[in-house]
C-alpha cells in the first residue's frame, strides 16, 4: 500500500513538473481584448489557495475550476500601438469584465 501511494505521488510530481508553462505571445495576437498590465498574475491553482483571490473570483460568479491560462490582479490597459510599457507582466485575457481588479483567462505576452 505505501509503495502504491509512493509511486503515484511521484507519478503526480512528475506530471506537474512536465506540464508546460505559458508561453510568451505577441502583444498583436491578442484577439479577446486590449493588452493588460497586471500588478500580479496566478496560475489557477495559486489563485485557489490564494482566500482573496478566491473570495474576487467567487464574487463574480468564476468558479476556479472554469478557468484555464493564468488570473491576472489589478490590471490596468496598455496602449501597445502607441508603444505602450508595462513593468510587471503584460498579459492578453479572454475576460476583463471587472474594471482591472482581476482578468481571467490570460496569457503572456511580449510587447
Amino acid at each position: 500500500m505505501q509503495f502504491k501511494l509512493a509511486f503515484i505521488s511521484a507519478a503526480l510530481a512528475t506530471l506537474a513538473l512536465a506540464s508546460p508553462a505559458p508561453r510568451n505571445e505577441p502583444a498583436s495576437s491578442c484577439s479577446t481584448g486590449p493588452v493588460q498590465c497586471c500588478d500580479s498574475v496566478q496560475t489557477a491553482s495559486q489563485a485557489a489557495a490564494d482566500p482573496g483571490t478566491l473570495a474576487l473570483l467567487g464574487l463574480i460568479g468564476v468558479l476556479i475550476g472554469d478557468v484555464t491560462g493564468l488570473v491576472g490582479l489589478t490590471c490596468s490597459g496598455i496602449n501597445v500601438a502607441g508603444g505602450g510599457t508595462c513593468s510587471s507582466q503584460a498579459v492578453c485575457c479572454t475576460d476583463n469584465a471587472t474594471g482591472g481588479l482581476i482578468s481571467v483567462g490570460c496569457v503572456p505576452v511580449t510587447l
